[in-house]
């Protein structure tokens, strides 16, 4: 891989991951629903390094020191290597002519991982089977992901071509 694929993967995960987290604000002020608190995330690699990786109830998990900033940290990680991951699928070519429906697609397969690894994880169940209203949050994550994808698609279209033969 290639410094310039590099920062493009960079630019794309962070571009992404910003309109999600953006999304989240925007959703929290107009309708009064609650984002994900990543200081949860951070609690839950937090005590990977003891072997737990899976909780009854995350919110009831003793904190860890810097949970806060490594939630963070790992949520735009994640941002970032899905975007790698993408491109990897689509080709770089990709951002030449980017097309939204590659990048929903994808959004949309991405949310396997809060339904099957960290809900799970966190005590909720697969798919959040085990929360007070499974198919809300089975709606918002997937409205979330979708987001992300639509991310990809406009970060690509705001680079403009970017690495691309004129």
């Amino acid at each position: 891989m290639t410094v310039e694929m590099l920062l493009q993967t960079l630019l794309l995960g962070v571009g992404a991951t910003l309109l999600l987290d953006l999304w989240a604000l925007l959703r929290k002020r107009l309708f009064a629903t609650p984002a994900l608190d990543y200081a949860l995330v951070g609690r839950w690699l937090g005590h990977m390094r003891h072997g737990q990786f899976r909780h009854a109830a995350i919110g009831k998990a003793p904190g860890v020191r810097g949970e806060r900033l490594l939630g963070w940290g790992f949520h735009y990680l994640t941002g970032v290597l899905f975007a790698g991951l993408f491109l990897v699928l689509v080709g770089p070519q990709w951002l030449c002519a980017p097309a939204p429906l590659a990048a929903l697609a994808f959004g949309a397969a991405t949310v396997a991982a809060p339904l099957l690894l960290m809900q799970p994880a966190f005590g909720m169940g697969i798919a959040a089977a085990r929360t007070p209203a499974p198919w809300v949050a089975r709606r918002r994550s997937l409205l979330s992901h979708l987001v992300f994808g639509a991310g990809l698609y406009l970060v690509a279209l705001a680079v403009g071509g970017w690495g691309c033969a004129a």
